[in-house]
């Protein structure tokens, strides 16, 4: 008899080490998804509030040091010109910082298994993580939209393709800080990536300068830099000016984006600096 009941009890633990979700463990999904959003929004001055103050003091401080003295760039006024590129800096920065913060800091505190446990695949922790950099990035971006329409009514000239470009920054730079995240340790580690990668890539791509006047070196390292496109393609859905074609920056970006992605699932799916 006792043997009899203990069958049961035996298939009723092996059950428990299924995964009973489908292909996607939803549930799962949206609670990872729901923590990133929700990590930045309760500290929504420090994460939304500061990039726009920061941004608008960027181009307070272009305007008084050079913009009366300045003269058009590609046809249109030097702010005009600047404002898409630093509206696109403030982007990709936050959706670094979302992910790259998030993985160091339960790395660092060391409940990083509170992410890995639970029954969610490389591709769901992925898209967990890279939910909030878009979402952050997003936010960032239409507040700033905001401010410039309404101070230098700036209007997307082309909504639907400045999206295109947020997004694909956020995806790209939140890939990005994934990969960082995994890789470093300490928050030195990641100081350095950010002062000696990610900042680099931000200012010598096209923010506060057309390309077209680098001199030729420059000028093809610019063309490499998948930020640059980013830069561009959102100054074409901003301004409708560019110094490039953007469906050709957008396709650029996408495959820069699904590559870092693929690096960074690959970490996650192996849990390479994660596992012990």
């Amino acid at each position: 008899m006792s043997n009899h009941q203990s069958e049961p009890h035996i298939g009723y633990q092996n059950a428990l080490g299924e995964r009973r979700f489908g292909r996607v463990n939803w549930l799962g999904l949206q609670t990872l998804a729901g923590r990133e959003i929700t990590r930045f929004l309760v500290v929504w001055t420090q994460t939304l509030l500061a990039p726009l103050v920061t941004a608008a003091l960027f181009l307070m401080i272009f305007n008084l040091a050079i913009g009366p003295n300045r003269g058009d760039v590609m046809g249109v006024p030097f702010l005009h010109f600047l404002a898409p590129g630093i509206m696109m800096m403030t982007v990709i920065q936050n959706a670094f910082a979302n992910t790259s913060s998030s993985i160091v800091i339960t790395k660092v505190q060391g409940n990083i298994v509170d992410t890995l446990m639970p029954p969610l695949s490389g591709l769901e922790i992925l898209l967990g993580y890279l939910a909030g950099a878009v979402v952050r990035g997003t936010l960032v971006a239409c507040g700033i939209a905001l401010g410039l329409a309404l101070v230098l009514q700036i209007i997307p000239a082309y909504p639907l393709i400045a999206l295109v470009f947020i997004v694909l920054g956020a995806l790209f730079l939140g890939g990005l800080g994934i990969v960082a995240g995994v890789f470093a340790d300490k928050f030195d580690q990641m100081a350095a990536i950010t002062n000696f990668i990610v900042t680099p890539l931000a200012f010598l791509s096209g923010t506060f300068y057309s390309i077209e006047a680098l001199p030729p070196v420059l000028h093809s390292l610019a063309q490499i830099n998948p930020v640059f496109y980013l830069i561009d393609g959102l100054r074409f859905g901003m301004i409708g000016t560019s110094d490039g074609s953007p469906y050709l920056g957008m396709a650029i970006c996408a495959g820069a984006s699904f590559a870092i992605c693929l690096l960074a699932w690959a970490m996650l799916r192996s849990g390479y600096r994660l596992k012990p």
